[in-house]
């Protein structure tokens, strides 16, 4: 008589494709980690009771297509934007006022560089204006 049977049954777990899924879930997680906060300094900044808000100064200058020039929505040729420029800037000793240049798309780039080098001779930051569209 025979009681025991000749062949053995064995489970097997196929793990073959684990190394796939770990690696995609281990790329997905750096990915989403940069994405997070890619450069993020965590600061505990000093607190104080008796403090001052500082605020910079936003100086408009405007030039329309007609070459008139406006300080502040206040029309003024030229040749007085140097004068008007540190009349507005004497009691600023930070140099933290900014010159916001909005220039109509219709006049030379050597007019804009002739009022551009009016800022930079008075080593005023200046931006400028643009539309989104």
């Amino acid at each position: 008589m025979q009681l025991r049977r000749k062949s053995r049954m064995s489970s097997e777990v196929s793990t073959h494709s684990l190394n796939d899924i770990m690696f995609f879930l281990m790329l997905f997680f750096l990915i989403m980690s940069t994405m997070v906060a890619p450069s993020v300094i965590k600061i505990n900044l000093p607190k104080t009771n008796a403090g001052k808000a500082v605020s910079k100064q936003s100086i408009v200058l405007a030039v329309d297509s007609n070459m008139n020039y406006y300080l502040n929505n206040k029309q003024i040729e030229f040749q007085d934007i140097e004068p008007q420029l540190t009349t507005l800037i004497q009691g600023d000793t930070a140099n933290e006022s900014t010159i916001v240049l909005q220039a109509s798309r219709k006049i030379t780039v050597q007019d804009l560089v002739d009022v551009m080098s009016v800022g930079s001779k008075l080593k005023m930051k200046m931006v400028l204006a643009t539309t989104n569209k």
